[in-house]
């Protein structure tokens, strides 16, 4: 049974750490009916050619395993275990209405035998060091108040040479684009949202995490300094989404 919403949350720089932790597993606790809709629906389906994109970005030469942080109702997940049969898939997600949905989709699609889907934290995550070819964490790490302890985590237990995603929606840097971009999510995507979901504030707080997320210039140097080398972004749909990509070193001897 859902949590009962709110009318309004309270802006991000207002909380502090663990209020804000609080926050964001009591709204994803009562979007879930309507959730995988929403996103296609307000994204006008492009949250699908964004997660294609990171999955056709992935490389799997040493542990054949994947690791999909936040994982939500599981999208990315399935992603990758339908484009890669051979990858053992392990995705983690605090939320447990979220990940009830994800295992749904799961069973649906016959990928009980590659797939799992655990509750767990992005700050710790249950794994031993250098465990994944790839950590990715998909539309979930604006929602993580400590994102250098997330990626320093990521980081850990992917192995050498291994790669560590991060595909984010960002407040729109092009100067043509971003009154309506700004118009759209504060006023438009609320709006839509009311109409769809039982929690309208839930999108809200969408908008404010997307316009609180460092630019791409500065979140490229907080992978670089969890400790990633490499670090490409790839700009997508006029930079609404980036993916970043970063290598985890090889082992030093």
């Amino acid at each position: 049974m859902e949590t009962p919403p709110k009318n309004k949350y309270p802006p991000i720089d207002t909380l502090n750490d663990r209020e804000r932790v609080m926050l964001v597993k009591e709204i994803f606790s009562t979007i879930t009916v309507r959730y995988d809709f929403l996103n296609h629906f307000l994204s006008l389906r492009r949250d699908i050619a964004w997660r294609r994109f990171a999955v056709e970005k992935m490389h799997f030469a040493r542990t054949n395993r994947f690791l999909d942080v936040a994982c939500g109702t599981g999208d990315l997940s399935i992603g990758v275990a339908l484009n890669h049969p051979s990858i053992m898939i392990t995705g983690i997600d605090f939320v447990a209405e979220m990940l009830r949905v994800g295992k749904n989709k799961v069973r649906q699609k016959g990928l009980s035998d590659r797939l799992i889907l655990l509750q767990s934290d992005a700050r710790q995550l249950p794994f031993a060091d250098n465990s994944f070819d790839v950590a990715a964490i998909a539309f979930g790490i604006r929602n993580i108040p400590d994102r250098m302890e997330a990626l320093k985590e990521m980081l850990r237990v992917t192995g050498p040479g291994g790669q560590v995603m991060v595909l984010e929606m960002i407040f729109m840097q092009n100067r043509l684009f971003k009154l309506f971009y700004y118009l759209y999510l504060n006023h438009l995507l609320p709006l839509l949202a009311k109409i769809f979901s039982k929690n309208a504030a839930a999108y809200h707080y969408l908008a404010d995490s997307i316009m609180n997320f460092p630019t791409p210039t500065v979140f490229v140097q907080m992978m670089k300094d969890a400790g990633m080398k490499n670090v490409k972004k790839y700009p997508l749909t006029f930079g609404v989404t980036y993916l970043f990509v970063g290598e985890k070193p090889p082992a030093e001897h």
